[in-house]
């Protein structure tokens, strides 16, 4: 089977640049390892920015529907120190330039914009190869089999495309995160409530710090940052959800309880989340008819940009390709070198302002980055 343009993987940056490609009558077949959009959870909520998530959106004419899921309010953020002092207190004014959404309401939005049958569920990509000039083949878990003019990695982290590109694989960065969930927190846990209030809190320390996000219906969305080594996360049983709650908790003693309490108090059994980047700066040499997006190109530790760059690395990808429509490589080309440093600046950012993020983020940025450096515990 021959398909002209193929996309591995039915993410935001995948379906992005499927959807951009749409709108200019380009077709495409996207390829996804899941067996349905329903197949799993897409996360909690992402936080759209106005610089480089909502261009792509504005490319892809779903700005309509993308202010249909906006959850109002969801801006604000909160900085406490361990002990429940507010360092910054933030109110969502309409104004920050980074709305709230669901992840797979996101998802959902490209997913409806897109022909029946651009997303083939059920391909797990087993590795691709080059059969061609500028001919790549993909071979599918269940031994099926498609040649491409043109291959996109949309795959993630742990990319089946990337090796035609790269031997770059991602590292353990040293820090992993728990995932709890509070339900009915307004009710059941006033204290820890109020302390996230209405948005997103962040709670900094070295080697340790607590994010939590206020979602729908009183749901308090956390993780738990530590810097532990994989050795030290593989000794924890983490099949034992009351003795792996109490371990990570532990690590947390002396902080004010009602920070505490989105770890202990959790609703869900603990989820850990090791982080994994790239080298800083990945790029590789022009490989004729095939490229990578998003996470599979500049995988980096969260940091806020990674949805945002893979829909705009699909965005920008597209418009290469429609201004170039004779002439892929020159497409490539021309989006590889402004994608290069494009995602190594938020990848390298210490703890300075950063290009593009409303004034308020800064400060919260500033002050995490100072108590960071005084070493407090």
């Amino acid at each position: 089977m021959y398909t002209p343009v193929t996309i591995i993987g039915a993410g935001l940056g995948g379906l992005t640049l499927a959807r951009v490609l749409h709108v200019h009558g380009i077709p495409a077949v996207v390829y996804e390892a899941e067996a349905s959009p329903t197949a799993r959870t897409q996360g909690g909520l992402l936080d759209i920015h106005d610089y480089n998530g909502q261009l792509a959106l504005e490319a892809a004419g779903l700005m309509d529907e993308f202010h249909t899921i906006v959850l109002e309010g969801h801006q604000a953020m909160r900085v406490l120190d361990q002990d429940g002092t507010v360092l910054l207190d933030k109110a969502d004014d309409g104004t920050g330039g980074r709305p709230e959404v669901y992840r797979g309401a996101l998802r959902q939005i490209l997913l409806d914009s897109l022909p029946a049958g651009t997303v083939r569920w059920g391909h797990k990509v087993a590795g691709a190869r080059t059969v061609g000039p500028g001919r790549h083949e993909v071979t599918f878990a269940d031994g099926g089999t498609v040649v491409t003019g043109l291959l996109v990695g949309a795959d993630g982290a742990w990319s089946r495309v990337r090796p035609l590109l790269s031997t770059a694989t991602p590292e353990y960065v040293g820090t992993s995160y728990v995932e709890t969930y509070l339900f009915d927190a307004d009710t059941r846990h006033p204290a820890a409530a109020k302390a996230v209030g209405g948005g997103m809190l962040i709670v900094p320390a070295q080697g340790r710090e607590i994010f939590a996000h206020r979602e729908s219906g009183g749901t308090l969305h956390t993780y738990a940052a530590l810097t532990r080594p994989q050795d030290w996360f593989a000794a924890i049983d983490f099949t034992d959800a009351a003795a792996a709650t109490a371990r990570i908790a532990a690590e947390f003693d002396g902080w004010a309880p009602e920070l505490t309490a989105l770890i202990a108090d959790g609703d869900t059994a603990p989820t850990l989340r090791p982080q994994h980047a790239l080298p800083t700066r990945h790029r590789w040499d022009r490989v004729p008819g095939v490229t990578l997006l998003g996470d599979a190109a500049h995988l980096t530790p969260p940091n806020g940009e990674g949805a945002n760059l893979a829909m705009y690395d699909g965005a920008e990808l597209a418009k290469a390709l429609v201004a170039h429509p004779d002439d892929v490589e020159a497409a490539l080309t021309e989006y590889e070198q402004a994608m290069f440093p494009r995602s190594a600046a938020p990848a390298t950012f210490e703890g300075g302002e950063v290009p593009g993020i409303d004034s308020e983020h800064n400060t919260a940025q500033a002050l995490i980055a100072m108590i960071t450096k005084k070493g407090r515990q």
